[in-house]
Order: structure tokens, then C-alpha cells, then sequence
């Protein structure tokens, strides 16, 4: 999804945005991204064009974030959002300086911290889930013996 608002005319550099150390240029969703989008997010606009110019223009107004500092997975957007993204570096696409563009392929939407309140602290969060997994299948365990 390129920026579609952007009629760029006679100019040589491509359109990005940058996140971090990262020139994002294009933003890919993948179906498991969209259906938590519908799930967790929004379930009115949950088409792959609407996901992405949503993303796309809270990039432009630097309303995503790392979730912590050093974390260079997990983001949130407009302090609420939690989402997973991967970064890939686009073939063939480099800026006026001869620098790599990256395309943002976002993973998972987590939820909204301000619905979802484990959310707020995603190291406990993980834990926790993977300690209700854990005990789900020692009971799972148990009951064929």
C-alpha cells in the first residue's frame, strides 16, 4: 500500500515515512493481522485498504510508537493500539541517499489497551499466557490418563 494521496510529480525520491531506524515505505497486513482487526480492533472497516490507510496516516502524524524502547516488534498507535509488525527491506527502492526502504508487515493486532488492560504491561501479559496454556494442557494431561 503506497501512500495513494500523494500525486508526486517530476520528483526521484520515493514517499516514506520513517519509524525508528526504519524508512517505511509500504505497509503489508497479513489475513491473520486482518481478521484480529476485526476481532479486537474494528469490525465495520476491516478491509486491507482501510487497515493500511488507517496505519498510513498515523505513521505521517508520528502516532506510532515502540511499546517499549528497545523493542523493535510490538508498536502502538495512538498511545491505545498494540500491534506486532516485521520489517522487510524493499527491493530496488532506496532513498535520495542511496539508503534501503523497508516495508512494515504487521503481524497482529493485540487489542486496545484502553479495553484490554493486561495489554498495559505486555512482559506480564505474555507470561501470564503462556502459564494459562501451560496449566491447560497439564489438565488436558491429566483427563486421558
Amino acid at each position: 500500500m503506497k501512500d495513494k494521496m500523494m500525486d508526486r510529480w517530476s520528483t526521484y525520491e520515493p514517499f516514506y515515512v520513517v519509524l525508528g531506524d526504519k524508512k517505511v515505505a509500504d505497509i503489508i497486513i497479513t489475513n491473520h493481522a486482518r481478521s484480529r482487526w476485526a476481532d479486537r480492533v474494528e469490525s465495520e472497516k476491516t478491509g486491507f485498504e482501510d487497515i493500511c490507510s488507517f496505519l498510513w496516516d498515523r505513521l505521517k502524524k508520528d502516532q506510532v510508537q515502540p511499546y517499549y524502547k528497545n523493542e523493535k516488534d510490538v508498536f502502538v498507535v495512538e498511545d491505545d493500539l498494540v500491534m506486532v509488525a516485521e520489517f522487510a527491506v524493499l527491493e530496488n527502492e532506496f532513498d535520495i541517499a542511496g539508503n534501503p526502504l523497508h516495508k512494515m508487515i504487521v503481524v497482529t493486532f493485540l487489542g486496545r489497551m484502553s479495553e484490554v488492560i493486561e495489554l498495559r504491561d505486555l512482559k506480564s501479559y505474555y507470561s501470564w499466557l503462556r502459564h494459562s496454556r501451560r496449566m491447560t494442557l497439564i489438565k488436558n494431561s491429566r483427563k486421558r490418563k
